[in-house]
């Protein structure tokens, strides 16, 4: 009978406490996503802040979770990076709220809108009609700010080329447009 009951305990183990399985990374997000969320709420005030915070937490606990070595150190990792992502949040929040623009002119009045919109749109208009050279220098040359070397290169032109051109499209648009004519020299 003794040699029974050894092999029966090799088989079953003794009661009492058993060894429960350390909890995977899977099994912890189900269980405490919720409540690390709830605790990222009350610092930050914000839910989608806090949803960032708490996904932040697990991002960083997966990153580290075989360097964790005990699992059960997991809940005070995430307790800890929480606190410290709302702590960078808040920072965040604290700097854009600080900042103030520089000094921005008055908005025109609705009068002047509309007489931009309208003078814009004749200057687009007088453009457009331009040649398709003429036109490419304008655009590169005044729009885009490029100097005369640059604008050459761009179109594969020589810089007199592009001077001429330059010079014969604004004496067009002064002309559509009621200003003077460029008789010589750069047109700006």
């Amino acid at each position: 009978m003794s040699a029974v009951a050894t092999t029966q305990d090799d088989d079953h183990p003794p009661p009492g406490p058993t060894a429960e399985a350390a909890p995977t990374f899977d099994d912890l997000f189900v269980q405490r996503w919720a409540a690390t969320v709830r605790l990222a709420l009350l610092l930050v005030d914000d839910e989608a802040t806090a949803e960032d915070v708490a996904q932040e937490a697990f991002t960083g606990l997966l990153r580290h979770w075989h360097q964790l070595g005990d699992p059960s150190r997991a809940q005070s990792y995430l307790n800890r990076s929480v606190v410290n992502g709302a702590r960078s949040a808040l920072r965040r929040r604290r700097t854009a709220r600080a900042w103030t623009p520089p000094h921005a002119p008055p908005d025109p009045s609705a009068e002047e809108l509309a007489l931009l919109g309208d003078e814009r749109r004749e200057v687009l208009a007088a453009v457009a009609a331009l040649p398709q050279r003429q036109r490419e220098v304008v655009v590169l040359r005044y729009w885009s700010q490029l100097d005369e070397a640059a604008t050459a290169e761009a179109m594969g032109i020589t810089r007199g080329t592009v001077k001429s051109t330059a010079l014969k499209a604004m004496a067009a648009l002064h002309r559509r447009l009621g200003g003077p004519s460029t008789s010589a020299g750069d047109p700006r």
